[in-house]
């Protein structure tokens, strides 16, 4: 695949549920994002790769609404959740599951109180329907066995599987992941994997899901996008981004120490290093654009 692809979307082509356009965002005197593009098509399982530092999490808190965009705009089902009323922000979010890195889930109340939390507090359900529907959830996620454990008595695995269930409470159109599989063995990882790909299948889910982990971007995803010091380097399926030519992609999906990438995005001397490698804040990114490859 040529690193000469092009990254534009016509919103019109596609039936997007995601869109992010020229996002920036700063914290201080850093900026994380520096005019990011994300589109993310109905159905689809979208993963954001990157080293640390990149700004995938910080998209993901565009898209909840967490936070703001110093420029650009987030729209989610074509609605503004970017600088939108407290309302909107509100029903926007209602169509979303969030799944956190550590699974979030409160040490004190039960696998079946942590999945029943989202019923109780924020749509204030009954009791009876908030068993049928938490009941529902650990049935699918094979987790029934578990209902009356507290978190410290499950594995690191079925933590997660707990978190997924309480994103699933509400039926969510959109699913957000922060690192499924950190902290998983080989095998888990992959039944974290497999219930990604079933979700899209069974349930039409939309997916984002940031990780780092090759093996399960390769296996979940529809397409990937990989940012780079704050700006999108490459968007492509998984067979794309095997194929690219892109120098800082290749490095990055080969996990070579070696290569044009900066390594330590918080190194203040990063910016000399990315122009002494031809990559300053202005060069051009992999579809001959303004995409900042070692900005």
């Amino acid at each position: 695949m040529s690193s000469s692809m092009s990254f534009a979307v016509n919103p019109a082509d596609e039936d997007l549920i995601i869109e992010m356009y020229g996002v920036k965002k700063g914290f201080g005197k850093r900026q994380i994002l520096k005019g990011v593009d994300i589109t993310v098509r109905r159905g689809e399982t979208m993963v954001i790769l990157g080293g640390s530092g990149t700004g995938k999490s910080v998209s993901i808190r565009h898209v909840i609404g967490l936070l703001e965009p110093d420029e650009g705009r987030v729209l989610i089902d074509g609605e503004a959740m970017s600088h939108a009323e407290k309302q909107i922000k509100a029903k926007l979010r209602a169509r979303m599951g969030v799944l956190f890195q550590s699974g979030a889930l409160i040490n004190w109340l039960t696998v079946f109180e942590n999945v029943a939390l989202p019923l109780r507090e924020v749509h204030k359900a009954d009791e009876q329907e908030i068993d049928r529907i938490v009941t529902e959830k650990l049935r699918w996620l094979g987790l029934l066995p578990a209902r009356d454990l507290l978190p410290g008595d499950i594995s690191g695995g079925m933590k997660k599987r707990v978190g997924l269930a309480r994103a699933l409470t509400t039926n969510p159109e959109i699913l957000l992941y922060d690192e499924p599989t950190s902290g998983l063995d080989p095998v888990m990882s992959q039944v974290i994997n497999e219930l990604v790909r079933r979700l899209q299948k069974e349930l039409k889910v939309t997916q984002v899901i940031v990780t780092h982990d090759m093996a399960s971007a390769y296996y979940i995803a529809d397409r990937i996008t990989f940012l780079y010091q704050g700006r999108v380097l490459f968007v492509g399926t998984p067979d794309e981004i095997r194929r690219t030519d892109n120098e800082i992609v290749q490095q990055f999906i080969h996990g070579r120490s070696k290569g044009p990438m900066v390594l330590d995005a918080e190194d203040p001397t990063a910016k000399k290093k990315a122009a002494a490698k031809g990559g300053g804040e202005e060069s051009s990114g992999a579809d001959g654009s303004d995409q900042g490859a070692g900005a």
